[in-house]
């Protein structure tokens, strides 16, 4: 059984998030401050997140866990950004010109798309792995659908970074993978069983790690 980190920025759906760990038999510990982080044995790390990008990394700056997850993702350890934790990785974003972690380069963009798209794009959405081979993409075939609820989309200066796609009015970013972090757009703790294999082998990594 994997221990994965959980880190509570104050405004992410913890509950949701450790429930789906513990569902598909990992041990999820929430973590406040690097010190935590590092008094406990975890081989995963999970960053969620709902609401507001710029709650999102000042909670992060505060607690300096920004540097934690630097740190983490510099030492390819298993990682894994959920929505908010996806968008936090990157240098910066139109959401308030809210500037990231700059751990991948490039932007977060609004979707700016014809009427007929409604903005938050929300609900179901199925998305096409670039790399079946991936072990994020372990038992999920071509397109499985996840529950997206988001106005806007990750930009990575890499093409390479894109693990998966989706599409609304356009392609663009559903999961984004280096090494052993990845990070997803979607959300997998709200969408049912194919979700949890989201966990389940993201779980596998971190145990294996």
């Amino acid at each position: 059984m994997a221990t994965i980190a959980v880190i509570d920025t104050g405004i992410c759906n913890l509950r949701s998030v450790t429930k789906a760990l513990e569902a598909v038999g990992a041990a999820p510990r929430v973590v406040r401050t690097p010190h935590e982080l590092r008094s406990g044995a975890a081989e995963g790390l999970v960053l969620p997140g709902v609401g507001a990008l710029r709650d999102c990394v000042a909670s992060l700056r505060a607690s300096r866990m920004d540097h934690a997850v630097r740190d983490w993702i510099k030492e390819d350890r298993p990682f894994l950004g959920v929505c908010l934790g996806m968008q936090a990785l990157f240098e910066g974003s139109e959401e308030g010109n809210v500037q990231g972690l700059g751990i991948f380069s490039g932007k977060v963009r609004r979707f700016r798309l014809p009427p007929e798209f409604k903005i938050p794009h929300m609900g179901w959405n199925t998305l096409r792995f670039r790399d079946p081979a991936s072990p994020l993409a372990a038992n999920l075939g071509a397109g499985e659908a996840f529950y997206f609820v988001h106005s806007f989309y990750c930009e990575p200066a890499d093409p390479s970074l894109v693990l998966a796609e989706c599409d609304y009015g356009g392609p663009f970013p559903a999961i984004v993978s280096r090494g052993r972090s990845f990070a997803t757009q979607f959300h997998p703790e709200k969408s049912q069983a194919k979700g949890l294999q989201i966990y389940r082998n993201f779980a596998a990594v971190a145990a294996a790690a």
